[in-house]
This record gives C-alpha cells, structure tokens and sequence, in this order.
C-alpha cells in the first residue's frame, strides 16, 4: 500500500506546481521516515554519495558544455549554411536541411531542448521568407529537435543506462540505426509531401545563385568535416570500446573549443556564457537524478516492485501486453514529466519486471526512448511545441504547431513500431561490435 501512496503523493505534489525534484526529495523523506525511521537518513546520506561517485555521471557536464560551446560558436550557422546549398533545389530543401542540420546537432550536444532552440532560431525566418507551410515548419522542427533523445550521445541515455544497469556505450550503438531511420522517415515525409503539395516547400527560385560544384564542396568541408571528424571521434571511441563516455565527453569538450578557436568565435564572454550555461543544466539534471535516486530507494525498500509484480500478474497481461502497458504509462507519463524524471521514477521499479518476461535490455531502452521522444511532440502538453513558442514568430499559431506535430507522430510511431517488429535494428549493430571488441 505504501508505494502506491507514494507515487499517488507525488503527482499530487507536481500537479500542485512542485519542481519534480524537491518533490522526489521531500516524498522520499516522509515515507522513508514513516517506513524505516532513522535509518532513512544514512540510506538517503548513501544515495548522494552513490550519485556522487557514479563515474559515468562525469559525462553529463562534459557533453553539456560540448552542446553549449556548438550552440553559441556560430558552428550551426556555417552548417546550416553548408547543407542547405546541396538541398535548396530539393523540394522543401529548407525543411529538409533543418533535419539534417537537427541530426549534426544532436550528435554534437545530446540536449534535445539546445537542438530545437538553436535550429529553429537559424531557419524558421527562412522558410517564413519563402512561404513555407507554417505547419510544416512547426512539425520540422519539433520532430528534428526532438533527435536528441534517440541519436548520440543523447544525456538522457546517460542517465538511463546506469538506472536501468545496461551499458551506455551499448545504448549508444543500439540507438544509432532506429534515431537515423527516424531521421530518413522525416525527410522521406518532407519531400514526398512537398512533391504532392508544392506550395507547402517551394523549391529556391533559380534566380537564387549555386555556388560551383567545386566551390560548394569546398565551403561544405571546411564547414561540415571539423564537427563530424570530432563527433565520428565522440561516438567512435565509445561505440568501439576505446574510450569510456565520460573519456569520450572530455575529447568533445575540448574539441568543441578547439573548433571555436579555429573558427575565430572563441572569447573570454562566449566561455563564460558556456561555462554558466553547463552548471545551470548539470545542477538541473544531478539534483532531479538525487531526487529520484532517493524516491526509488524508498520505494524498492518497501517492497515496491513485488507490489508492482503482484498488480501485473493478477491483471495477467502476458509478456508482450505487459510491454504494451509499460511503454503506454511512459507515454502517458511524458505529458507532466520531462524524460529525466521518468527514468528515474519508472525505470527502477520496470525494469527487473520487464528481464523477469524475457525481454532484452537494450532493446526495452530503445523502445522506451522513443516512447519518451513521442510524448515530447505530442499534444496537449508537448514540451516542445513549448520550446518552439518561445522562438517562434508570432505568425506561427498554436494551432500550426499542433498541426503541424501530427505527421511527424505518425513517423514517430512508425519507427517504434518497427523496432518492436524487428528487434535487429536495435541489437544487431550492439552485436556486431561485441564480436569486434
């Protein structure tokens, strides 16, 4: 009865407008009191030491800087620059180039919130000014922002490793092929429905000049080959075992100044806004990990997951129901909570349930990840329709963006349902590079 109160108090307490955090925190101590008394302070005293001594955790402020030293360098502007002389004949090669542009970015920050932002500031006045669909352009970049949950070196998948006891550098490699298909499945949308419907994504009138192929190809290696020679390094390393995450973070960080320094941006006010920036969202992220690590602790404590077990097996679901079930409170959970904080919350108290059915680790993550990344496009709450809000242009409605989302969510569901049907996509890449290692 005490682990369910416990879950019944704590969306009480975020419905009440509680930051997630201090209410994981606070409900811990209440109930582990009441349940253990004293004793709760030396478990939860041993839970910051845990998260303090967790040495993939290190990974988390050194990928953030790495995003934020990308997102104020002027890095996203040469790139996006770069990819969209190759796709502005394309149809919708404006929408086309953010989500490739979305995919570069992920992989050099891992913040989904840092992608949308930075994108969708470099290219809605674009598309604006060339009389693009405004639902298309809320859609695009909600859908490419929201990358950074499934493509490396996602800070979520930090997380989720270590709570869920499986390999981040697995998770790293069994995400790669569902986030670019996801990718390939935007831009397959895009152009198919810009084919159908033209004036939702004209092409760039000829008028507009092309650079010369051979001076393209220049502009696009001295803009595209230092970003992805420095994350082919990030991911190659931990994909092929050479270097731990946290290793692999503290290349990128350094890399990601290095290409500041070569691109002449770097600068004592630019390194103190990033510096700034990576303890705001570090303390954010390591503060609700605590909360969360306190809240599980308690609740396994008490006998949580039996609890949890007895609930699934008088229901009598069977494996593949209680997978359906699972991933559908995950979706329903991403309505009120960001990803970090369902980990935190759901992955504990599933996960030993979910091994217990037969089911692969790694590929319940990868499905319980794109599950985390559909909620965030989908309404009524999405987070990132609020994070478009925040840099769109007031004639972008709600009303486009949740139009817009609509696609992008069928695409999203697609991909999961794929996986679910081809379990490979996730494990066989994870697979081919154990035999290598």
């Amino acid at each position: 009865m005490m682990p369910l109160l416990m879950f019944a108090a704590l969306l009480a307490a975020i419905f009440m407008g509680f930051p997630v955090a201090f209410a994981l925190m606070a409900i811990a101590l209440v109930f582990g009191l009441l349940r253990f008394g004293d004793v709760a302070v030396f478990q939860f005293v041993s839970k910051v030491d845990d998260v303090a001594n967790a040495n993939v955790l290190a990974a988390v402020p050194l990928f953030v800087f790495m995003g934020a030293m990308f997102e104020r360098s002027g890095i996203a502007d040469r790139l996006f620059e770069a990819i969209h002389m190759w796709t502005r004949r394309v149809p919708g090669g404006l929408a086309v180039a953010s989500v490739l542009l979305c995919v570069i970015f992920a992989a050099a920050s891992g913040i989904i919130g840092a992608t949308e932002s930075v994108v969708g500031l470099l290219s809605i006045p674009i598309m604006l000014r060339y009389a693009y669909d405004r639902g298309l352009i809320s859609g695009t970049i909600c859908a490419g922002g929201s990358l950074g949950t499934i493509i490396p070196p996602s800070v979520v998948v930090i997380i989720l490793g270590p709570v869920a006891s499986v390999s981040v550098g697995d998770l790293f490699v069994g995400m790669l092929i569902p986030g670019l298909l996801l990718a390939a499945l935007y831009i397959a949308y895009i152009v198919l429905r810009c084919v159908i419907r033209p004036d939702d994504g004209p092409r760039l009138p000829a008028a507009v000049e092309v650079p010369p192929i051979l001076q393209r190809i220049a502009l696009t290696a001295r803009a595209l080959v230092p970003p992805a020679v420095l994350i082919v390094a990030v991911l190659g390393s931990i994909m092929l075992g050479i270097a731990t995450p946290t290793e692999a973070a503290g290349v990128g960080a350094l890399g990601a100044m290095l290409l500041t320094l070569l691109y002449g941006r770097f600068g004592l006010p630019l390194l103190k806004e990033t510096l700034l920036r990576t303890v705001q969202v570090t303390a954010m992220i390591l503060t609700i990990l605590l909360g969360g690590s306190m809240f599980a602790g308690v609740f396994v404590a008490s006998g949580g997951i039996s609890a949890t077990r007895q609930l699934l097996a008088a229901a009598d679901l069977g494996p593949a129901g209680t997978l359906a079930f699972v991933l559908g409170l995950g979706f329903l959970a991403g309505f009120v909570l960001e990803p970090i904080s369902i980990i935190l919350i759901m992955i504990p108290v599933v996960m030993p349930i979910i091994q217990s059915l037969g089911h692969d680790p790694i590929w319940f993550c990868i499905l319980f990840l794109v599950v985390l990344q559909t909620s965030y496009l989908t309404p009524p709450m999405a987070p990132s329709i609020f994070y478009l809000r925040g840099i769109a242009p007031p004639e972008i409605t709600l009303r486009d963006m949740y139009r817009g989302v609509v696609p992008f969510i069928v695409l999203q569901l697609l991909t999961l349902g794929l996986v679910v049907a081809f379990p490979a996509l996730a494990l066989w890449l994870p697979a081919q590079l154990l035999g290598f290692r």
